[in-house]
């Protein structure tokens, strides 16, 4: 075999190492499926075999040409330009027919993903997420004048400066999420460009979002086409093949779940940097000393809604659990109710004694994505499954563990939770100060939990919130924006030609 042999088949049973030390086989289906052309990831970590089709293939090499390009020309385009494209990007949005074309392609993507019994509580879309689009893609247009020199080194003759320059082409997958389209056109502030891949439940409303809203607005600002592009494809291939391509800067994923750690270990695996957190769901902790009446009016405003930063995991401390417990489910109901819907509980083995009896006999209504069940209210839950996130679509759910003290809770959060969101509940400062020191998670608070979002916090629209599952981050927090989609440049500046060393 020579040194550009092509993989052009796939035999049943063939052996497939991976990892250095392991092996995996060719399936049956996989065999037949694979044609010439075709192209076979092996995830590293997992021995995954990811069949990538020839047509998912050359549509992702395309449209990263595309980007390859339009990152040459924006150096070009008229000064103004990217400003004007987010403006003209939230006029279509703010545009009443635009919009109902929007919300018509959206109800026909929600339709066709409850047939399929899909969750669609991040899928449709609603005025909130409408005003939330367009005053994140106005909010861009500050960025795109930022200073591009960020220091200066002078000696006796001569100046060195670090000077801002963008990264290049940004590959995004995003779950069914249609307002993230517009997050992700932030890319352009700083100069770069962008390549998406939407999940299928939500294609059809970013294609209505590209064709009445994001391809008029690069037009009118004299953007290239490749700027922001929308790959047309509902394999979740492209996904792999977008972020196995080298050509990338920064490889972002938003989701959660298997499948973006997958996405994640592809993307690395080919040399990509990689923000993403497979996993969400934010803790809570009760210190001995927490205040009752704030345990559960946080408790109860952390449990609004179901995303990533939603609270997933409380922690109550064995002496306050006579007293804690009861108002962690009077706010767990309350946050139900709120939304009409009962709560549904998973309880930490061992826990049980300090619940009513009736908890766990209680049948409540819980409406998943295939339909509403009839479940327990509370049902045990073993300690290795603390990390399991709650996708939760109307019913509120959560977990609850009564421990010995903080202590035995963070140690909990450190081995098993992704690594997220992390409240303490206390009304000493010595508690949050080692809280703080001993945790191991991105974002840390001493309230409501659903406060970890770049928009809400910092008044940035994000790009991608990242976890601490895979470590700690180098030289940046874990919300990403604009700003962090840069490299430094130094250029130096000589006053005389007889310089030496």
């Amino acid at each position: 075999m020579t040194a550009d042999s092509r993989l052009t088949r796939l035999e049943a049973g063939m052996v497939i190492p991976y990892g250095g030390d392991r092996y995996t086989t060719v399936s049956d289906a996989l065999a037949t499926a694979f044609q010439p052309g075709d192209r076979l990831q092996v995830v590293q970590r997992t021995g995954a075999l990811l069949h990538i089709p020839a047509a998912v293939q050359h549509l992702v090499e395309d449209a990263v040409s595309a980007a390859v390009d339009a990152f040459r020309e924006l150096p070009r385009a008229a000064p103004g330009a990217v400003a004007a494209f987010y403006d003209r990007f939230a006029d279509a949005l703010d545009n009443h027919a635009c919009w109902q074309s929007i919300v018509d392609a959206n109800a026909a993507d929600v339709r066709r993903a409850q047939d399929r019994g899909r969750s669609t509580t991040r899928l449709t879309v609603s005025d909130r997420m409408r005003a939330d689009m367009i005053a994140g893609l106005r909010s861009w247009v500050s960025m795109t004048g930022m200073a591009p020199t960020v220091g200066k080194v002078e000696h006796p003759t001569w100046t060195v400066e670090s000077v801002r320059v963008p990264l290049g082409v940004i590959g995004f997958v995003f779950e069914g999420r249609p307002n993230v389209f517009a997050d992700a056109a932030g890319v352009l502030a700083t100069g770069n460009t962008a390549v998406l891949r939407i999940g299928s439940d939500a294609l059809g409303t970013a294609r209505a979002i590209v064709r009445h809203a994001l391809h008029p607005a690069l037009a009118a600002a004299g953007l290239p086409t490749g700027a922001v592009t929308l790959l047309d494809a509902e394999d979740r291939a492209a996904g792999w093949a977008l972020f196995s391509d080298r050509r990338l800067a920064l490889a972002v994923a938003r989701g959660s779940g298997h499948a973006v750690l997958e996405l994640g270990s592809v993307a690395r695996q080919a040399g990509i940097p990689v923000s993403a957190h497979g996993t969400g769901g934010a803790w809570m902790v009760a210190d001995p000393t927490a205040d009752t009446a704030r345990f559960g009016a946080v408790v109860q405003n952390s449990l609004d809604r179901k995303v990533c930063n939603t609270l997933n995991v409380c922690c109550i401390p064995v002496s306050r659990a006579a007293e804690l417990v009861p108002v962690f489910l009077d706010a767990l109901r309350l946050a139900g109710s709120a939304r009409g819907q009962d709560a549904r509980l998973h309880v930490l083995a061992g826990s049980e004694a300090y619940l009513p009896h009736e908890a766990f006999t209680q049948q409540v209504k819980v409406l998943r994505a295939d339909g509403p069940s009839q479940e327990p209210f509370a049902t045990l839950l073993p300690e290795d499954a603390l990390g399991q996130e709650w996708e939760w679509e109307a019913t509120p759910e959560v977990t609850l563990a009564i421990v010995q003290d903080v202590d035995e809770a963070v140690a909990l959060f450190n081995r098993w939770s992704p690594r997220f969101v992390a409240s303490l509940i206390a009304t000493e400062p010595e508690a949050h100060a080692r809280f703080r020191a001993e945790i191991d998670a991105p974002f840390v608070g001493d309230g409501f939990t659903r406060w970890v979002d770049g928009q809400y916090a910092l008044g940035l629209p994000e790009l991608g919130l990242s976890n601490w599952e895979n470590g700690r981050l180098l030289g940046r927090g874990g919300v990403l924006s604009g700003a962090d989609l840069t490299a430094l440049r130094l250029v130096a500046t000589h006053q005389s030609p007889a310089q030496h060393r």
